[in-house]
């Protein structure tokens, strides 16, 4: 970030920083840069104030209450509910792609050779985030300070754990093999409990849309013979 940047000058560095992280999270297939989201939210949050200070009686409440509220949800829509769906569809990848590569490992191949071969057979964004590894391990790198840094283009805190285990599994020559299998164990379960969940949640989700679409309908019903006799007046 250029320090001259109109944007560098008006927001504290902690929360450009907290953005570009954030953006991160989101992968490769974003064309979001720190500075596009900053001037966007920033242009958009003015326009909104603007609008509602013109358009609205109560323009003391309604544009700074409907500022904050464009703030808000321009974010969560960009950033924050990307990075959630992101979340759960690497989490979903990584029960198959930890399990192939733990019979390439059963196969006798190195951590690295076994990282390649997965990664190479296993489609899926998880897969290209351990490709990207492999490339900076060929520019240089560690491959264990290359694992490392996925940290920070994972979104899943269980799928960081899981290359950590194996990394330091790695550096201290345990059983890769037996620390792979713990954390598969437990991306299974928490992916059964998550569905689950969902499951759990259905009734309700049912309920507030029977609530919203089948109540104005029952009450027409009933007030239709009231509405009929005052239209016919």
């Amino acid at each position: 970030m250029k320090k001259k940047s109109f944007i560098y000058k008006i927001y504290p560095k902690k929360v450009v920083k907290t953005i570009e992280e954030k953006i991160n999270l989101l992968g490769d297939t974003t064309n979001i840069t720190a500075r596009k989201f900053l001037y966007e939210r920033l242009l958009g949050s003015i326009v909104v104030f603007v609008v509602f200070l013109v358009i609205s009686k109560y323009s003391y409440i309604t544009s700074p209450l409907f500022t904050i509220l464009y703030y808000i949800l321009y974010t969560y829509l960009k950033l924050d509910y990307p990075i959630k769906i992101r979340k759960e569809k690497l989490e979903h990848e990584s029960i198959f792609f930890f399990e192939i590569l733990q019979l390439t490992l059963e196969g006798g191949r190195t951590l690295s050779q076994a990282l390649d071969i997965t990664s190479s057979n296993v489609d899926g964004d998880l897969s290209k985030e351990f490709r990207k590894a492999l490339d900076e391990v060929k520019m240089g790198k560690s491959l264990v300070e290359s694992l490392k840094n996925m940290k920070y283009r994972i979104p899943s805190g269980e799928i960081n754990n899981a290359i950590l285990n194996i990394t330091e599994s790695s550096i201290f020559g345990s059983n890769i093999i037996s620390s792979l299998s713990s954390e598969l164990e437990y991306l299974r379960n928490k992916e059964l409990m998550d569905v689950k969940g969902k499951i759990a949640r259905l009734p309700i989700k049912i309920s507030v849309i029977s609530v919203v679409l089948f109540i104005p309908l029952i009450l027409l019903i009933i007030l239709s013979p009231v509405l009929i006799e005052f239209l016919t007046r």
